[in-house]
Parts: C-alpha cells; structure tokens; sequence
C-alpha cells in the first residue's frame, strides 16, 4: 500500500541523493524541486510504494523517474547496467506513450553531454515504447537488447507477460510506473491490468516499487 505523507523533504535531503551529473542536469533545466518531486522523489529513491497526485503540468512524471533515473545513472556510471528492464512505465493513453519517450530521452542525452564535459563514460542507457503498433522488428530488437525503461499499454504488457523469450528480460523488474491511474481504477482495463501486475510481481526475483501517478 502507498505509505502517505505528510511532511516534505528538503532539498538538501534531495541533493543529497542525486548523483552529480543528475544534479547538474536538473538545475540547467529548473530553478528548484517542485512540491510534488520534495513528497515523491526520496520515498521511491527508499524503494516505497508511492501513489503521486497532481494538476497537468505539476511534474508527476519527472517526480515518478527522477529517483529511476538518478538508479541508472549511477549504474551506467560504475558501468553495472544489465541487459534487463529496470522499469515499466503503463499508460493507458497510447499516445502519451511517445511523448514519454521523448521526455526520457532527451534529459538523458543531456545527462550524457554534462558527463562528456567532464570527460566522464556512460554506459547507454536504454528507453523504448512497445505498444500493437510497434513493428516486429523492432520487438525483435528489444527481445535481443531489452529496455532499462519499457514504456507500454496495460494490454500490451498482458501479452509480453505470456512469451516466454521476453518475459525473462521482466525478471528483476525493480519499478513500476501507473500513470493515469484514475482512468483505470473503476474498469475492465485496471482489472485485467491489476492481475497482470500481480504477475509480474511473481515472476519477479525481487518486489518492484510500484508508483501510481493521477
């Protein structure tokens, strides 16, 4: 069950979890923590179920991947990332999918740059979409070189939970990431995306963080 809580961190408490190049990148990006990521971002960074409630536009999502990505960060920087999903991220808006995609993607090629600048080697860190609409090879791609971050549709994640090639990759899934969690809570679709998470969860080795943004 999400833990709820009623007192903020501070931002020294914050600064004192993220690795340097993820610091560096947030403050060329923003002035300060947002109320959302002082609740959010250091009980997931303590590996606690967290349920994120905000206005569009009041920085859920990055509150939900700045611990996930200050975790890989810090693997891609002692060069311990494994050829594993980290993280699943679940919308039940495909078109959000993309848009998400592309906010991973582009902090982290700016992560890389702030690390070039300091003659620091990262390890690449992988984000990709897998919806119906992926091509097959491109599923052929993420089943020989899997996703640190899967971003995908309850549905979608149904089905990759019965093939047995890629349900290995889903193995030591260690976050798992419900946006929209609103419009799945009284449906077919949170039914059907509840039993598959209770899967996951027993297929996995360990218990994933599970994050649920509304």
């Amino acid at each position: 069950m999400p833990q709820q809580i009623s007192i903020p961190n501070t931002e020294e408490e914050m600064l004192g979890v993220l690795h340097p190049l993820v610091r560096e990148w947030f403050f060329s990006r923003f002035k300060s923590f947002s109320e959302p990521q002082l609740y959010g971002v250091m009980p997931i960074h303590e590996r606690k179920n967290v349920l994120i409630s905000a206005p569009t536009g009041g920085t859920k999502t990055l509150t939900a991947f700045l611990s996930i990505l200050n975790y890989l960060v810090n693997l891609a920087k002692k060069v311990e990332l494994e050829d594993k999903i980290y993280c699943v991220y679940v919308s039940p808006l495909r078109a959000l999918n993309y848009d998400i995609q592309y906010n991973l993607e582009t902090p982290l090629k700016e992560i890389n740059k702030v690390a070039d600048k300091l003659g620091r080697r990262l390890q690449g860190i992988r984000v990709a979409v897998r919806t119906g609409d992926t091509p097959t090879a491109e599923r052929t791609a993420q089943l020989k070189k899997p996703p640190h971050i899967l971003i995908t549709t309850p549905e979608t994640l149904a089905i990759v939970l019965t093939s047995r090639k890629f349900v290995e990759h889903l193995k030591a899934v260690e976050f798992i990431i419900i946006d929209e969690i609103h419009a799945l809570a009284s449906n077919k679709r949170g039914v059907d995306l509840s039993l598959s998470l209770e899967r996951l969860e027993h297929i996995s080795s360990i218990t994933p963080v599970r994050i649920g943004l509304s």
